[in-house]
């Protein structure tokens, strides 16, 4: 079709469906509108179809043409590195499958408008970008590469899909291998196929130490300070609690009260003391009283809220509080008086709660213990240890006998024991990796969690029954789809898990780890139940946590490094001084949505920071032994390769191009690469030997070859 015809065919139609008389047609009803003889029809169509893919149209799932929103939704599109995407749309039970050629120019993060094409039972909804709403990514950080006229940034996010276009002169002078501040000046990629911007910062040289992780904390939106103001009101807090703030506060100084914790932790922020009266227990949770020194709206306050969690990255703590608080007065040191909110339970023999107070208090901690010392006196006997703490051995003996009974009470009513390896890295004073070691969780890990997992679920029963404005921290039962594609996977491991209508009860998930404990597919079996499960979020509404099978549950027991638990300290306390008005309890209802959904998102953001800069480490660490050849297992098998994980919990890949023996087909339906002359299997959980081909720092994957294959 000639262009200016063309041209004129798009205008004519373009205002038709604008007409706010014009009532959403098909195409042979607007050919019979406009007296469009047959012939000329599918030309009509041709025209129609252009004008849906630049979006100045809309067409409905019956095939009918009118304006773009009439038949669209609204959502955030998550970006993949190949190009396609997704969109978790408002209104829609599942995200919408975005084709890379109908994702509009949208990258990652961005709110967009988008029509659903293709929605069929049982397969995933597909859907076309129409008009990017809003942009996420007004700034980028990434890795300079320069030409020469020009130079490209390519983003650390590898979910930006696309490297940026930086034209000659706007640069600062960055060479190649400079990490860089982006700033997009256009989206659309005019005068490219690339969203184009200028360089606004050099962070450093990607050899340089330490650039690595600014560049991850920039990408994340992390932040790297306080504010002069947040810091300026923190001089007004003391480093000593006052005489004055004793008054009004249970005194509970006279317990002997410990902390225990890693040996290189500084914010303490719970304390524990327990007895034994007769048949029953006495176990006191302490949290540090947060909330006396961080009020309400106070930039201290807006400040947390921003930024709703401490990140614990590999070579840092960004935290959620300035280290006056955190370190300082809301830290439970040792030997010092110090303000908290405690739970005080009595647990009958079988570790069930009886009855609890909840009160403000004044405390101090006698001795602050590490799980290292606790373990070695309660597991290996360390006479030594036993020694240096005698006064405390017996409580450390009645903790472990209470904690076994609340553990065995939890694992009678189904709750679910992810019992993951996990690891440490270790850098030199330089932020280069010397070592990954294994993190071992034992007999004090698993009380301290055992008692605070106790005092998370009576505070949230008592405000449930009372309801009042609340967070809870929930954990939804899976997606039945889900479930039932963990079901055949699990059938060809030779397992079964009881289900009834897609649904499933926790004790089923429990008793199938139990089942494969101690074989070796339990790790791949354990992560890939995992996934099946929902994420755990923060919710005003107490639907209960399935991975617990707890009908309560919220987080109360870090107020120094989480914002929900500061928020309902403030309610817990307003209650325990006379109640809360009902100025009080619209308040809160105005206020905690919004702080569940913020506080859930960051928390995402927070991990996902965490994740990127232990492969980041973990990459730069195995640069190191490029030819040497480690036992693995294969975690995990798709259509491209294998995935291996060392005992040190490095996971990297073995490419299926680089199977050269034979010819191998992914079988899904068994998570299995079989050759097809050989008949040769590779399969999850098996053992095989590896040989470290190449790290790419830039993606942060590490390549494998198997031992066999050279």
């Amino acid at each position: 079709m000639e262009e200016n015809l063309l041209k004129q065919r798009k205008e004519m139609l373009t205002k038709l469906v604008h007409d706010p008389a014009y009532v959403p047609m098909k195409a042979k009803e607007i050919a019979s509108l406009l007296d469009i003889p047959k012939k000329n029809q599918e030309e009509l169509s041709e025209v129609l179809s252009i004008l849906v893919d630049e979006g100045a149209i809309g067409i409905s799932k019956k095939g009918k043409y009118g304006k773009p929103e009439l038949f669209s939704v609204t959502g955030i599109f998550t970006g993949h590195p190949k190009g396609f995407g997704f969109v978790a749309a408002e209104g829609m039970e599942q995200d919408i499958f975005i084709p890379a050629e109908k994702t509009g120019g949208a990258l990652h993060g961005d709110r967009v408008r988008l029509t659903v094409e293709q929605e069929s039972k049982g397969r995933r909804p597909e859907g076309a970008v129409l008009k990017v709403l809003e942009h996420a990514n007004k700034e980028v950080i990434g890795y300079y590469q320069k030409s020469k006229n020009f130079g490209f940034v390519i983003p650390d996010n590898q979910k930006i899909g696309k490297d940026i276009f930086i034209p000659g002169g706007k640069d600062m002078g960055a060479v190649t291998g400079h990490k860089v501040v982006v700033q997009i000046t256009d989206f659309s990629g005019k005068n490219s196929q690339n969203p184009e911007g200028v360089v606004t910062e050099i962070i450093g040289h990607t050899n340089d130490p330490g650039t690595d992780i600014v560049s991850l904390v920039r990408a994340y939106g992390l932040p790297e300070g306080f504010p002069k103001e947040v810091i300026e009101e923190t001089k007004s807090i003391g480093d000593e609690v006052m005489q004055a703030e004793y008054e009004g506060r249970l005194d509970l100084r006279s317990l002997p009260t410990v902390t225990i914790d890693g040996e290189d932790s500084k914010d303490l922020d719970d304390a524990i003391t327990l007895s034994k009266e007769g048949e029953h227990y006495r176990l006191g949770v302490h949290i540090a009283d947060v909330t006396h020194y961080v009020k309400e709206n106070s930039l201290l306050d807006q400040e947390a809220r921003k930024r709703g969690t401490s990140v614990y990255l590999v070579d840092r703590v960004i935290p959620m509080l300035p280290h006056k608080l955190s370190n300082g007065i809301c830290s439970l040191n040792e030997g010092t008086d110090r303000l908290a909110l405690s739970c005080l339970m009595e647990l009958d023999q079988k570790g069930n709660v009886l009855g609890h107070e909840i009160a403000e208090t004044v405390i101090r901690v006698d001795r602050r213990m590490t799980y290292t010392a606790v373990n070695a006196i309660l597991s290996h006997e360390d006479e030594e240890r036993a020694k240096e703490y005698q006064d405390l051995v017996p409580m450390f003996r009645l903790m472990r006998e209470l904690s076994e009974r609340i553990r065995e009470q939890r694992y009678q009513r189904g709750a679910i024991d992810f019992d993951f390896p996990e690891s440490k890295i270790l850098l030199d004073e330089k932020g280069k990796p010397i070592s990954i070691q294994p993190y071992e969780r034992n007999v004090a890990t698993k009380l301290i969690e055992d008692f605070m997992l106790t005092a998370n679920e009576t505070i949230a029963e008592d405000f449930y029954w009372q309801q009042l404005p609340f967070l809870y921290r929930t954990h939804d039962n899976p997606d039945p789809e889900k479930i039932k594609q963990l079901t055949t996977f699990l059938y060809n491991f030779g397992y079964a898990i009881h289900t009834r209508q897609g649904e499933i009860h926790p004790k089923e998930i429990q008793k199938l780890l139990k089942k494969a404990e101690g074989t070796i597919e339990e790790p791949l079996i354990g992560r890939l139940t995992l996934r099946s499960m929902k994420q755990a979020s923060y919710t005003i509404d107490c639907t209960g946590h399935f991975g617990l099978a707890a009908k309560y549950y919220c987080h109360f027991t870090s107020p120094i490094r989480r914002y929900p638990d500061l928020q309902i300290h403030r309610i817990i306390k307003e209650n325990l001084k006379g109640g809360l008005s009902q100025k009080r309890i619209d308040h809160y209802n105005t206020i905690l949505l919004q702080v569940a959904i913020q506080s859930s998102a960051l928390e995402r953001r927070a991990e996902e920071a965490e994740r990127e800069t232990d492969k980041l480490k973990k990459c730069e660490y195995m640069s190191r032994f490029i030819g040497q050849e480690f036992d693995g297992v294969i975690s995990g098998v798709t259509g491209w390769g294998l995935y291996v994980e060392l005992p040190n919990t490095v996971e990297g890949m073995v490419r299926i191009s680089d199977l050269t023996d034979d010819y191998y087909i992914f079988d899904e339906a068994s998570y299995q690469l079989v050759g097809e002359m050989t008949r040769k299997i590779y399969k999850l959980g098996q053992k095989v030997k590896v040989i470290v081909s190449g790290t790419d720092r830039l993606l942060k994957t590490i390549d494998f070859i198997f031992a066999n294959h050279i």
